[in-house]
C-alpha cells in the first residue's frame, strides 16, 4: 500500500502556511481539486488524502503557479495537453526548470544538515 498524506501535510510540505499564524492553507489545496482533475484525493472519514502521484503533481502545479507566474487556465492547458511529457528530454522546458528547482532544494536541505552534524558533531561519539 503506498503512503497517503493528509491534506495539512501536503500544504506543509508545499509551504502553503499563513506566515503569521503558521497555520496551513488547506483552502488553496481544495480550491486546485476543483480546477484540476489531477487531484482527486481519497476521502477516509470525510478527511482527504493524497498518494505521492498526487503529492508530485501539487508539487507540479504550485511550481508553475507561483515560480512560472502562469495561470490556472494555463496550467491546466499544459496539463491537458500533456507538453510537459513531451519536452522531457528538453533541457529548457518548464519540467527540467521543476526539477532543477526541487534539486537545489534537496540540495540545500542536505547541505543544512551536513554543517548541523559538522557543528555539533555526533551524538554518542567515542
Amino acid at each position: 500500500m503506498s503512503k497517503l498524506i493528509s491534506i495539512t501535510q501536503l500544504s506543509r510540505i508545499l509551504n502553503l502556511v499563513d506566515t503569521k499564524t503558521k497555520k496551513p492553507l488547506n483552502h488553496i489545496l481544495r480550491y486546485w481539486e476543483k480546477e484540476f482533475k489531477i487531484i482527486k484525493p481519497k476521502k477516509i472519514n470525510n478527511r482527504r488524502y493524497y498518494s505521492v502521484k498526487q503529492v508530485e503533481a501539487a508539487k507540479m502545479i504550485k511550481f508553475l503557479l507561483k515560480n512560472k507566474g502562469m495561470t490556472i487556465l494555463g496550467v491546466k492547458n499544459m496539463l491537458n495537453q500533456k507538453i510537459n511529457k513531451l519536452d522531457d528530454d528538453n533541457t529548457h522546458s518548464l519540467k527540467a526548470d521543476y526539477y532543477r528547482s526541487s534539486l537545489k532544494l534537496k540540495t540545500k536541505n542536505l547541505l543544512e544538515k551536513i554543517k548541523k552534524i559538522k557543528t555539533y558533531g555526533k551524538k554518542n561519539s567515542s
